[in-house]
């Protein structure tokens, strides 16, 4: 257990976060498709790209480790090679779709298995997909959840549909392993997608590569077989979500704060968390090498964050300081996350004497005074980093089981204490 201290930060503060979590898993997966050596700078190394890393390296991608933030990957062309072990993933639910997809690029039978968490989580719908363009795939327990067992093959391609509500991932999945099909893939989202940039991200990232993608909106997809990723070399951009909780600092704070690195220009979606926080009544000034949020009295708001989800505790967290009534609409999807995130967040937003209430997709916070208290973290890392800044103005507040953090930004609490003044 941590306890966070709530004596006064910096008034003014200036922090670096790591790369991006979303863009190094895109970026490892492309890179190992490659037709040569590609190098990955300012890449993110947390459990979770490790384990896509492993998994790759599994199928036999070989990944170098020079330093100073960089991998370099010998891209296999697509030619995975048989892999007789089973491969774990945790809980990191981007690798567990990205690499159900990629093995049926391979050689033989992959099984795809994670912790017990992530045996509950979905992905029947991925795997109806894969075998509409002729992979055998299916989940061991007949339940649409991990493990997965993955025929690999060259898959026939051609039309497939595939109802994206719950994870954009899958459509993401797809993708990334349209080029290697016979036929390219067309792709039809029937429901959703839940995450839009994230699908742009992935998009993005296959055009850097080399890799041409046809659309129209956000439910037709086409890719031609035939198609390569060629090596290059790729630099991660800062990670917007770790950006978040400390703009969410500054706004609960009262203080100035700017995270460096990242720019209104980029495709990550979570950005647009301050511009909400500009709507609850902070100023935000967006500069060319980062972006500040000075903190202000806060007002509550109405938003749909159907395309943010991984910043919503956060959001909650700063709307528990806001005067009034914050209404966080369209989340349902963030009940097959790391943990039940809505749950989550109600219950220990409760424990802090703040009413908050889901119901459905739309999660309600009244803000108010919010006292210390001994947050359970259900082992993930967005609740333990979202309720380590209400801390900062809720004195007593205890984080159990602090290391779920190493998830995505293993250096959080060693960044988190430059805040302090």
């Amino acid at each position: 257990m941590l306890a966070i201290k709530a004596h006064a930060i910096k008034p003014r503060c200036e922090v670096s976060i790591p790369g991006s979590k979303s863009d190094t898993h895109r970026v490892l997966v492309a890179s190992a498709l490659s037709d040569g050596l590609c190098t990955i700078e300012n890449a993110l190394f947390s459990q979770d790209t490790r384990r896509t890393m492993a998994a790759l390296q599994q199928m036999g991608v070989t990944i170098d480790e020079p330093g100073n933030g960089k991998l370099v990957v010998h891209g296999k062309r697509g030619h995975l090679q048989r892999c007789n072990d089973k491969i774990d993933l945790a809980n990191s639910g981007t690798s567990m779709r990205f690499l159900a997809a990629v093995a049926a690029l391979g050689r033989g039978s992959y099984l795809l298995t994670g912790s017990p968490r992530m045996c509950r989580r979905p992905i029947g719908d991925l795997v109806d997909a894969l075998g509409q363009i002729g992979v055998r795939a299916y989940c061991k327990n007949g339940n649409g959840c991990p493990p997965v067992q993955i025929e690999g093959t060259i898959p026939a391609g051609g039309p497939v549909t595939i109802d994206c509500r719950t994870s954009s991932q899958y459509l993401s999945a797809l993708l990334l392993i349209a080029p290697y099909t016979r036929n390219g893939l067309d792709i039809t989202v029937t429901a959703g997608p839940v995450s839009r940039p994230y699908v742009d991200m992935t998009v993005t990232v296959m055009k850097k590569f080399g890799i041409n993608v046809r659309r129209r909106g956000d439910t037709r997809f086409s890719v031609d077989g035939g198609q390569v990723y060629r090596a290059r070399v790729h630099t991660v951009e800062a990670d917007s979500s770790q950006a978040g909780y400390f703009w969410a600092a500054a706004a609960i704070t009262g203080t100035q704060l700017k995270v460096c690195g990242l720019s209104g220009a980029t495709c990550q979606g979570d950005v647009r968390l301050a511009q909400i926080l500009e709507t609850m009544g902070c100023r935000v000034v967006r500069e060319s090498d980062g972006i500040q949020v000075c903190g202000r009295p806060l007002r509550a708001v109405s938003v749909n964050m159907r395309d943010m989800p991984d910043i919503v505790p956060t959001l909650a967290v700063v709307a528990a300081f806001a005067a009034g009534s914050t209404r966080i609409k369209n989340v349902a999807h963030l009940r097959a996350k790391e943990s039940d995130r809505l749950t989550a967040v109600v219950n220990e937003l409760e424990k802090m004497g703040i009413a908050a209430d889901c119901d459905g997709s739309t999660l309600t916070i009244t803000g108010g005074r919010p006292r210390g208290a001994e947050i359970e973290t259900y082992d993930d890392h967005r609740i333990a980093m979202s309720f380590a800044i209400a801390g900062l103005k809720a004195p007593g507040t205890v984080i159990r089981n602090e290391s779920c953090v190493e998830k995505s930004f293993p250096r959080f609490w060693q960044v988190f204490e430059t805040l302090y003044a």
